[in-house]
């Protein structure tokens, strides 16, 4: 089973179903498969070969799902980046990548502009609707609407230094490759998606066909998502869990509405009802916004198809939880999820049923992975022993790109190396104590920074807050808040006067700085580095 047989045998099953509905756009798994293959095709002419990089530099939308299952199909390997990145950072990411093809829209042709493609070797840019000339080029240089459509060409636009597509045709009108890659396994690689750890340093996380494969079927089963699924896609396709949900939904033949306006949450949460959406996923903050910044809770009784909610993405606040269960209909399932992007996507998930009963838990492995708890020294500790969790399975990557001395510090005998700690309990649920570098010491204390961002949430006078340890005279080193008040009325005195009474005085923050919004990484998670600049700079 490879990852674009989804796409495919979903075509074949539901051919006139629309497969992804974005704004007006409305396109069927017919439709989705011919132009991938077509797309493939093309990539083949021009001399992409199976086991090269193609660049995705693309928001999330239709041709973005395109790109990435004719890269597939092609035999090469998808590699999706952040279309927000600035010049310096997307060269570092090509330089590391040394794609042979790079697909994008007219939207991304200043940022390439800005980045030297001459130092890449490559063969091949895609650009839907270009607008500006790019001659000089040394690759081909074409419109994807070419290669979208059965009686275009493949000549390159404003080719003049531009190398010739090796297998030139008029005519892709078939919904594989011209040249179908037999020889492709489940053991190849197919994606490489760029996370950053706590270094800050990207890392290429090498996913095979079986990984993806095996996790999109496990996440399938308890989910239990088929083709009467209607999947709301909020997050980025760039982002691990991005990837997921659209691979799962892709391979149980449902629909997937794509919305890229979660800066205004409102019109998520109305597009939620028209069109009777019955899944919605995102990461903590995704659900912070929505109960706080948008009208979720006078939409309760809108949302009757609305089957199940899912989160990942990094811990979840205790309160946030029972406000979001408080606020989503009666009959809204919440599935809380545990993942890494080295795991494909998803480790564990929490059954719902479990939620109140449970709810600091990150539940029980999914189907097919097992979690285990080891000592410094990888050896299996008991039930309530706190050690590092490890997981093993099918999913678990398969190392990270050109970077070997890494992959041997994560990936064992046993599996994946979380960096995360927790224990198991008698009933082998796990739960998470934090991570190492979110314990810090202040004034001969230990304290876990996630307890006292919880307890800020807890406050209910917050959207989201970020707790950081920042220098300090006296003390050696202090705790500093960032947070997003719910409205203009709540002072930084207000907050610290509700925390005291949940924790000691030792653990409250020195100073609480508020601000609209947090700063994200491209995954949507807190980027605590930026937030430690921010106090730094604050306190001086």
């Amino acid at each position: 089973m490879l990852i674009h047989n989804f796409l495919e045998n979903s075509a074949a099953r539901y051919p006139d179903k629309v497969a992804v509905i974005h704004g007006d756009e409305r396109v069927t798994y017919r439709d989705l498969n011919s132009r991938a293959g077509s797309l493939a095709g093309h990539l083949q002419a021009n001399g992409i070969a199976q086991g090269d990089r193609i660049a995705i530099l693309l928001e999330n939308g239709i041709d973005y799902i395109i790109a990435y299952y004719a890269t597939l199909k092609a035999g090469a390997v998808a590699a999706p980046l952040n279309p927000g990145l600035k010049p310096d950072g997307l060269q570092s990411l090509l330089n590391n990548l040394e794609p042979s093809a790079i697909i994008t829209n007219f939207k991304r042709e200043r940022l390439l502009k800005a980045v030297d493609l001459a130092a890449l070797n490559l063969k091949l840019l895609v650009i839907r609707s270009p607008k500006q000339a790019w001659t000089n080029t040394p690759c081909t240089v074409a419109a994807m609407e070419d290669y979208l459509s059965s009686t275009n060409s493949t000549n390159p636009i404003n080719s003049i230094n531009a190398i010739k597509p090796t297998n030139p045709t008029n005519s892709f009108n078939s919904t594989n490759p011209i040249n179908p890659i037999s020889s492709i396994n489940s053991s190849d690689l197919a994606s490489i998606i760029y996370t950053s750890g706590s270094t800050g340093k990207p890392k290429g996380v090498m996913l095979s066909h079986a990984n993806i494969v095996a996790n999109t079927k496990s996440i399938c089963q308890y989910l239990r998502i088929s083709q009467n699924d209607i999947q709301m896609v909020v997050l980025p396709f760039f982002y691990v869990m991005g990837k997921s949900l659209l691979n799962t939904h892709i391979a149980a033949g449902a629909s997937i509405v794509l919305n890229n306006q979660f800066a205004f949450p409102a019109t998520v949460v109305k597009e939620m009802a028209e069109k009777k959406v019955t899944s919605f996923s995102g990461v903590p903050s995704t659900y912070a916004y929505l109960l706080h910044r948008s009208p979720l809770p006078t939409y309760r009784d809108k949302l009757n198809h609305l089957r199940y909610c899912s989160q990942a993405g990094g811990h979840m606040a205790h309160q946030v939880k029972l406000s979001l269960r408080r606020t989503l209909p009666a009959h809204t399932e919440i599935f809380i999820m545990y993942g890494a992007t080295e795991a494909s996507a998803r480790l564990s998930y929490l059954p719902p049923d479990q939620l109140t009963k449970r709810i600091d838990s990150i539940g029980k492995p999914i189907p097919n992975v097992k979690l285990h708890i080891v000592d410094a020294k990888g050896r299996i500790l008991p039930q309530g022993a706190v050690g590092e969790i490890v997981g093993q399975g099918a999913n678990i990557m398969m190392g990270y790109w050109k970077d070997p001395e890494t992959t041997k510090k994560v990936l064992g005998p046993l599996g994946y190396h979380t960096g995360d700690f927790g224990y198991q309990d008698e009933d082998n649920y796990f739960y998470l104590t934090g991570r190492s570098d979110h314990l810090v010491k202040v004034g001969g204390h230990r304290i876990n920074l996630q307890e006292v961002e919880d307890a800020i949430v807890g406050t209910n006078l917050v959207v989201d807050a970020a707790v950081v340890d920042i220098p300090d005279l006296l003390m050696g080193k202090k705790l500093f808040a960032i947070a997003v008040p719910i409205n203009n009325e709540t002072t930084p005195e207000d907050i610290l006067r509700k925390c005291s009474d949940r924790l000691p005085q030792f653990k409250l923050p020195s100073t609480v700085l508020f601000r609209r919004s947090l700063p994200l990484s491209n995954s949507g998670k807190i980027d605590r580095s930026k937030c430690k600049i921010m106090a730094l700079q604050h306190n001086r």
